[in-house]
C-alpha cells in the first residue's frame, strides 16, 4: 500500500497538531501524544506498514510546509519528530501485542496437539493456520540437550533456520516443549527429521535426538511423539551410546517390559545369584553388558573394560557357576541377555524388583 492510499483517518488531527504547536510555541501535550499513539495502534491493527505511515506524515508535512513554517521552521520540525515518534511508539506498541498473542495462540495449539486435549476436527482446522495437514500421517523427532532450550534460544533459532532453508515451509512445524527441540514432518519426508536430527544435535553440544514413527491423523502426532520420548527414557536407563535413536529400532524393549512381573521374575531367578559375589552382581552385569555389547567377543569386551582376557574370562567364568548359565552358550546366552535388558531397565539390583 503507497502513502497516498493511507486512510486519512489515521492521520487525522497530525497537521492540526504541529499548526496549534507552530502558532503557540509550545510542546505537544501528554493527550495529544496519546492520541497520536492511538492512532499508531489503529493503523497497526488496519495493516497498514509502518514505513508508509511515516512518509504519507512526511508528505503531509510537505504539503502544509508553507504555513507552518511561516513562523519557525526548527520548531516545525521538533513538532514533526515528536510526533511521528509517538505514532510510531503506538503502531509499534500494537505490533508487538500481534506478536504475544500470536505466540500464545500457537503455543496452545501445540500444547493441544501434543497431549491430544482437543477436538480433533477442530485440532485439524487449526493445524492447517500453522502448515499442518493432519489428513495425513506425520512423524515426530525430539531433541534434547544438556540445557533446556526455548523458542527464543539461539539453538533453536539456528535449527530452524538450517532447516527452513534446507528444505523451506514445506508443512513442518518446529518448536519446543518442555526445554527440548522438536520438529514435527510428514511421514514419508523421512530426510526432514535426519537433517532435524544432525542440525540439533550439533546445536545442542552433542544431545540425543529420537525420532518416532510415522502415524496418521492428529491422534498419529501424539503417538509419534511419545515414541520419540519413550526412546529417549530407554536411551538413558540403557546407556546408550547412539546420538540419534529411531523408535522403530528400539521396538523389542517395549516388548520386553509390557509383563513387568515377568521381566521382574526373570531378572531376579536368573541374575539373583550373582547378589552372593564379593563386590555384590553389579560388576558382573555390567561385565555381561559389556561382553553382549560387544557381540560376544571377549578380545573387544576385555578391551572395553579395560581387562585382560584372562580377567574377563574368569568373570564370565563365575557369572556361570553362579547362575548355572553359560554365556559361551547360545541357549543360556540369550535368557542371560534379555535378563540383562531386563535389569538395565528395571534398574536392578540398586532397586529390588
Amino acid at each position: 500500500m503507497t502513502g497516498r492510499e493511507i486512510p486519512d483517518e489515521h492521520l487525522e488531527g497530525y497537521i492540526q497538531i504541529l499548526a496549534d504547536v507552530c502558532a503557540t510555541g509550545r510542546r505537544l501535550t501528554r493527550d495529544e501524544l496519546e492520541s497520536l499513539r492511538a492512532r499508531g495502534e489503529s493503523a497497526a491493527e488496519a495493516g497498514l506498514g509502518l514505513r508508509a505511515l511515516v512518509r504519507r506524515h512526511l508528505s503531509m508535512t510537505r504539503e502544509n510546509w508553507p504555513a507552518l513554517s511561516a513562523t519557525d521552521g526548527d520548531r516545525v520540525l521538533a513538532a514533526v519528530e515528536l510526533a511521528i515518534d509517538a505514532f510510531a511508539e503506538g503502531h509499534e506498541r500494537a505490533q508487538r501485542l500481534a506478536v504475544r498473542q500470536e505466540e500464545a495462540v500457537r503455543r496452545e495449539f501445540i500444547d493441544d496437539l501434543l497431549y491430544g486435549r482437543s477436538d480433533l476436527g477442530r485440532l485439524a482446522e487449526r493445524a492447517e493456520r500453522f502448515g499442518l495437514l493432519l489428513s495425513r500421517a506425520h512423524a515426530v523427532a525430539v531433541a534434547q540437550g544438556s540445557k533446556p532450550v526455548e523458542d527464543t534460544h539461539p539453538a533453536t533459532r539456528q535449527v530452524e533456520s538450517a532447516v527452513v532453508g534446507r528444505f523451506g515451509e514445506r508443512r513442518i512445524l518446529l518448536t519446543t516443549k518442555d526445554g527440548r527441540l522438536i520438529c514435527i514432518a510428514p511421514g514419508d519426508q523421512d530426510d526432514v527429521l535426519t537433517f532435524f536430527a544432525k542440525q540439533a544435535y550439533a546445536t545442542t553440544d552433542g544431545g540425543r535426538v529420537a525420532i518416532g514413527r510415522p502415524h496418521p491423523g492428529a491422534g498419529g502426532v501424539v503417538h509419534s511423539y511419545e515414541e520419540a520420548l519413550n526412546a529417549l527414557d530407554l536411551a538413558d536407563r540403557l546407556e546408550l551410546d547412539e546420538p540419534v535413536l529411531r523408535s522403530a529400532d528400539l521396538l523389542v524393549y517395549p516388548v520386553l517390559t509390557r509383563d513387568r512381573q515377568a521381566m521382574a521374575d526373570l531378572v531376579h531367578d536368573t541374575l539373583g545369584p550373582l547378589q552372593t559375589a564379593r563386590g555384590g552382581a553389579q560388576p558382573l552385569v555390567d561385565t555381561l553388558t559389556v561382553y553382549f555389547d560387544a557381540g560376544c567377543t571377549a578380545a573387544e569386551a576385555a578391551r572395553r573394560l579395560n581387562l585382560s582376557v584372562r580377567a574377563l574370562t574368569y568373570r564370565l567364568e563365575r557369572v556361570h557357576k553362579l547362575t548355572g548359565a553359560n554365556p559361551a552358550d547360545p541357549v543360556h546366552r540369550y535368557t542371560l541377555q534379555t535378563a540383562v535388558i531386563g535389569a538395565r531397565l528395571l534398574g536392578w539390583p540398586d532397586k529390588e524388583v
